[in-house]
């Protein structure tokens, strides 16, 4: 850190000799020991330093790589999944194509982000990167069928804790009832549709034990976390959505 702080105070050296061309790679070492011993909160001021630097955008390209894709794991389980989804991509875009294992590790993080932004990987990028782990979790969201995200999250649950991100996958959850509850929408043809309509398709997906109290809960988290535009009408026990829009794009919620 003291190393850091003198590169980071170096206002004398022209340009070209100046000691602030070495802030990112000790930035970068220092996120390795950081996030190895779980001390996320001391990334901080370090990405505040780097963000407001001069040499921001002129760092070596490795040095760029590794520093999105520290800063974009630390979005990831700050829940700024738009942040996390956009410095990930970058390191994975920017990443040399040789550097396989350093790609598949990059895509480890950034899958889960862009699935709860709403954006399904391609069967053959998971192929392409021995990444099948994420293939009946992603079948799963996008089918609206919680009863299998379970059973495929219980599958893997050691290999995605070893990764990390088993609680982040947790929140695909919410995006499981959203798609599912979009699709019980379209097939009803209306702006009010019963809970007990939505009871019956959780029922279908293998939730045998839900009543409608439960469905209601469930709605009432969707509409708050602006998945859903509508409110829930108690007196008759019915989502009345609205008329435009009534599921706004992951991206966007």
């Amino acid at each position: 850190m003291a190393c850091f702080r003198v590169c980071a105070a170096d206002a004398r050296s022209t340009e070209d000799m100046s000691k602030k061309w070495g802030m990112l790679n000790l930035v970068n070492q220092l996120f390795k020991i950081y996030f190895r011993v779980n001390k996320l909160h001391l990334c901080k001021p370090l990405i505040r330093a780097i963000e407001s630097s001069a040499f921001k955008d002129r760092f070596p390209k490795s040095q760029l790589v590794t520093y999105r894709y520290f800063v974009g794991r630390k979005y990831m389980f700050d829940y700024s999944f738009k942040e996390a989804e956009e410095y990930l991509r970058y390191a994975f875009e920017k990443c040399d194509t040789r550097k396989r294992k350093n790609k598949r590790l990059i895509l480890i993080y950034l899958i889960p982000v862009k699935m709860l932004l709403g954006q399904m990987p391609k069967e053959s990028l998971l192929q392409k990167y021995d990444l099948l782990q994420f293939k009946g979790v992603m079948s799963s969201v996008k089918d609206g069928n919680l009863h299998q995200l379970n059973k495929e999250l219980n599958q893997h649950e050691k290999t995605f804790i070893n990764w990390g991100i088993f609680l982040i996958l947790e929140k695909l959850k919410i995006i499981t009832y959203r798609n599912l509850f979009k699709k019980v929408s379209l097939l009803m043809k209306t702006h009010q549709i019963s809970i007990d309509a939505f009871t019956t398709a959780l029922k279908l997906m293998g939730e045998d034990d839900v009543d409608n109290d439960e469905t209601a809960c469930i709605i009432a988290n969707l509409i708050y976390e602006a998945k859903i535009k509508g409110y829930i009408s108690h007196q008759h026990q019915k989502l009345v959505v609205s008329k435009q829009n009534a599921f706004p794009p992951l991206t966007v919620a």
